[in-house]
């Protein structure tokens, strides 16, 4: 039986040989979300949940962030990990990374919360969980997208040219580090949450950093202006 679920993952992922899932094993998925849906307001909406996949090729990658699940509040999540669509007030955690970003880079601050220009320039912005309840973080956590993840980083870890990881927090860490190997490689750090932001992420200065990694090994660096 077709999944709509699997067939709305861009090609380039779910077709690759890494990627290792089959329609099948996305029913229950699938089922869970068709159920919320007739239930509550699901974010992002069906047409974003894919978008750092659609933005983002597996043979444009060249940095990946991993964040947690997707913004809970309206309007906020659509479909990158962090960023929010232009009008949308910053969240906490966003507004830490434009702290560092600005420290660390010399730019001044964003127009607006949207990092599509990141995604475009080869920033995989990767969430562990890719919808959410509206008003109720982490509800989809543990439902079956972690599995679809797991897959999409096989990809990444896949891909011959050097690919860094920044991982912010233990969660992006856990999920993710037992997957990277050579050529690719990996900046942990605290999150960049309030809770957690003083605790190693402010200073970490992880744009240029891993511009100089890129450069290091013959890859073009990330072009990490917004506006």
């Amino acid at each position: 039986m077709s999944s709509a679920l699997f067939q709305s993952i861009p090609a380039a992922w779910r077709n690759h040989p890494a990627f290792g899932l089959r329609e099948g094993q996305l029913a229950d998925l699938e089922d869970f979300l068709a159920l919320e849906e007739t239930s509550y307001p699901v974010l992002p909406p069906k047409a974003a949940r894919f978008s750092a996949l659609e933005l983002t090729s597996p043979t444009n990658t060249r940095v990946v962030i991993l964040g947690q699940d997707p913004y809970h509040g309206p309007g906020q999540a659509h479909g990158l990990c962090f960023s929010v669509s232009v009008g949308i007030p910053l969240p906490p955690s966003l507004r830490n990374i434009f702290k560092e970003w600005q420290a660390d880079l010399g730019h001044l601050p964003p127009p607006n919360g949207n990092l599509e220009r990141w995604a475009r320039s080869g920033v995989l912005l990767l969430n562990s969980v890719l919808t959410v309840r509206q008003g109720e973080a982490q509800s989809h956590a543990g439902k079956g997208w972690e599995t679809v993840v797991q897959g999409v980083l096989r990809v990444v870890v896949a891909q011959r040219h050097p690919i860094l990881f920044l991982l912010w927090g233990a969660p992006a860490r856990k999920l993710a580090e037992p997957l990277i190997q050579e050529p690719h490689g990996a900046f942990f750090s605290a999150h960049p949450s309030p809770l957690s932001a003083y605790r190693g992420f402010f200073g970490s200065r992880p744009f240029s950093r891993a511009n100089a990694w890129l450069e290091e090994r013959g890859q073009p660096p990330v072009d990490w202006a917004l506006g």
